[in-house]
């Protein structure tokens, strides 16, 4: 006997957002309107959520590339292009595969730039990403893909408010604020208080938000709406390990 289908619609889907201690991470039940929100310290945590959400969104890179270029992945790119200036600068040009295996800065350098013939270096931000990114990785493979999806959240706010950017940093609060403002209008109720009550410490407003924001992109993962840097009619590249370098919204 086969086994029976899943009821997708009475299932949770969730988003992550890294953070200084692990990750913050929001689940939704959209059958029922339940949001839960809770911060787990691993990666193996993470893809163990005892909800066992059927489309995870994840802020962090998960298709590295094998050698590394300017301008990052086509993906990376074509989101540059959508958010323009200056929100398209928080799309950062991900390391080569090989660089994960780096224990210092300088060597992470070393191995971008040897990673191909116009490969650049590596800026600060990144190598301080790369445990997370080393951590994916090891777990990561093509069936993973299917239900763990690599999201970026100001695209992710690009898609909420029609198409355009938000001007305001995420790191200011005329910016929370319409980043709140907008989730609340995409199904997210009393967002403020949410993000009152669960940021602190560590853990900024902003990592809260963008944890919301990734759930959003699940739930339309799962609906078939998302939409897809490189755009959907497209095939994907993959690298080595057969990971499709994309990013959802």
């Amino acid at each position: 006997m086969s086994d029976p289908i899943p009821d997708l619609s009475s299932g949770w889907v969730a988003g992550a957002d890294g953070y200084q201690d692990g990750w913050v991470v929001v689940l939704w039940r959209p059958a029922t309107g339940t949001f839960r929100r809770r911060t787990v310290d691993t990666t193996d945590a993470l893809l163990a959520l005892p909800e066992a959400p059927i489309v995870l969104g994840i802020d962090m890179v998960i298709g590295l590339p094998d050698r590394a270029r300017p301008g990052g992945r086509r993906c990376d790119r074509a989101a540059r292009q959508l958010l323009g200036h200056p929100q398209g600068t928080s799309v950062f040009s991900p390391p080569a595969y090989d660089v994960l295996g780096a224990t210092t800065y300088d060597d992470a350098q070393r191995r971008n730039r040897a990673s191909g013939p116009d490969a650049p270096g590596l800026s600060k931000q990144t190598f301080y990403l790369m445990p997370k990114m080393r951590a994916l990785a090891e777990r990561m493979t093509p069936a993973r893909q299917e239900c763990v999806r690599e999201v970026h959240p100001e695209l992710v706010f690009y898609a909420m408010n029609g198409g355009v950017s938000l001007e305001a940093s995420k790191h200011t609060e005329a910016g929370q604020s319409a980043r709140a403002a907008l989730l609340e209008a995409h199904g997210f109720p009393d967002i403020e208080d949410t993000v009152a009550r669960t940021a602190g410490g560590p853990l900024g407003a902003d990592d809260v938000l963008d944890a919301h924001a990734a759930c959003w992109t699940a739930r339309r993962i799962r609906d078939g709406t998302a939409k897809r840097c490189p755009p959907r009619d497209e095939q994907a590249p993959r690298n080595d390990r057969g990971l499709r370098m994309e990013i959802w919204r």
